[in-house]
């Protein structure tokens, strides 16, 4: 038995899943300061809620990256080949970015701030869809369920960086000093891209455009039908936007209930590291033992759970032991293991052919939510209060989860077990 779980095991410790560590830490740190950290210099600089809810709107590249990833599957930039030319350009530029954008005056500038965090989401949206690419050609079919628990975790920590040191920073230091320290944690991933290896190419590339762009598509619709595909699209829209509603202006709810930033900062530090931790270890091990169709009943219930944690804050209110408690939970159970099983599942259901651009179009599907949908979050709350909104968003939570027998039906053996 010994014999038969090590190579398992030893997924974890090699280069290849070392780099993807690196990788997902990076791919993360922009959205997680789109959401936490520009919010909480916008609330400050005097906001209201409904413009801080529109303001989500410029995150609108996550949804529309597929248009373009055909273009990085296409083409190469220098030397570095085709996945690692694009990564070091998009981590170069995001850390230049980031770091100007808190130079600028909300009060004064608030034309330019929107063209900043559009920049951001840009780029932070390409940078994405050739990381992903890269994880799921470097890693091998047995290692993409641990390959997505990786990344997954890797992204929630980054958002450390801006939602604890960041918010904990701004309490003593001007907001562009905020700003060009949480940019700099965007260099070890460029530092990373730079010693790694370029991945092997599954079968020929693309040898124009309209390859890259007819082909990944002609294949998904012909390889089980019409409606297959119409339910994967639909399963992979519903399956996070519950969760990805209740957290889209988290920092905004926990302000009005009364904690200060540092309050919001050191409760993110003090659980949410460690949850995110747990939950990598926790989803890795769940998916080889389970299989990815069994985690995603099982994590889905659980990302379902974490939506009420934030229900009983707001009927308790300024309490920092649970607001520690719902950044843990939320940590381990939505962006951990709910979004790990999602990761491999896209991954599972892409053709290692077109890569970049079938992953770009199933993760664009999952960052419809937090574009469009979570644009609206703001009236709902003005209307309903923040407990009744919640509840909202727990039931609707359960729509991918009736789609499961389907989708993934809990007795099937799953190809990635």
């Amino acid at each position: 038995m010994k014999d038969a779980a090590a190579p398992a095991w030893h997924t974890y410790l090699n280069v290849r899943t070392a780099s993807i560590l690196f990788l997902g830490f990076s791919s993360g740190l922009p959205l997680y300061t789109l959401i936490y950290l520009t919010q909480a210099w916008l609330s400050k600089s005097g906001l209201d809620i409904k413009a801080l809810g529109l303001f989500t709107l410029v995150t609108f590249p996550y949804t529309f990256k597929f248009l373009w990833s055909p273009m990085m599957d296409r083409f190469s930039i220098g030397r570095l080949g085709r996945r690692r030319g694009w990564m070091a350009l998009t981590q170069l530029l995001l850390f230049l970015v980031i770091g100007t954008m808190g130079m600028i005056d909300p009060l004064t500038q608030l034309p330019l701030v929107a063209l900043a965090m559009g920049a951001v989401a840009f780029l932070s949206a390409s940078q994405d869809v050739v990381i992903d690419a890269f994880r799921r050609e470097i890693l091998s079919d047995r290692e993409q369920g641990l390959g997505a628990a990786i990344i997954v975790n890797a992204y929630k920590a980054a958002s450390l960086i801006p939602s604890a040191l960041g918010l904990v920073l701004a309490d003593s230091q001007p907001w562009h000093v905020v700003f060009w320290v949480v940019a700099a944690f965007m260099l070890p991933g460029l530092v990373c891209t730079l010693l790694v290896n370029e991945p092997a190419v599954y079968g020929e590339p693309p040898k124009n455009l309209q390859q890259a762009i007819v082909l990944p598509f002609r294949e998904f619709i012909q390889r089980d039908g019409w409606r297959s595909a119409i339910t994967i699209v639909a399963f992979v829209l519903l399956y996070k936007i519950g969760d990805s509603m209740a957290t889209a202006l988290s920092t905004k709810f926990f302000l009005d209930l009364g904690f200060s930033t540092k309050d919001i900062g050191l409760a993110a530090n003090a659980t949410g590291w460690w949850a995110s931790l747990a939950g990598g270890i926790v989803g890795g091990v769940w998916m080889i033992k389970m299989g990815v169709n069994r985690a995603l009943w099982v994590f889905g219930v659980l990302q379902a759970l974490a939506i009420l944690g934030f229900a009983w804050l707001a009927r308790v209110g300024p309490d920092q032991l649970l607001l520690s408690a719902v950044f843990g939970f939320e940590s381990f159970a939505s962006l951990g293991l709910g979004s790990a099983a999602l990761v491999a599942f896209i991954s599972r259901s892409t053709d290692p052919r077109y890569t970049a651009t079938q992953y770009a179009l199933f993760s664009s599907l999952a960052a419809v939510p937090r574009t469009f949908i979570n644009s609206s979050v703001g009236y709902i709350v003005a209307e309903t209060g923040w407990f009744m909104f919640f509840i909202v968003c727990f039931a609707l939570a359960f729509p991918a989860m009736m789609m499961l027998p389907k989708i993934a039906p809990w007795n099937s053996k799953d190809e990635n077990a």
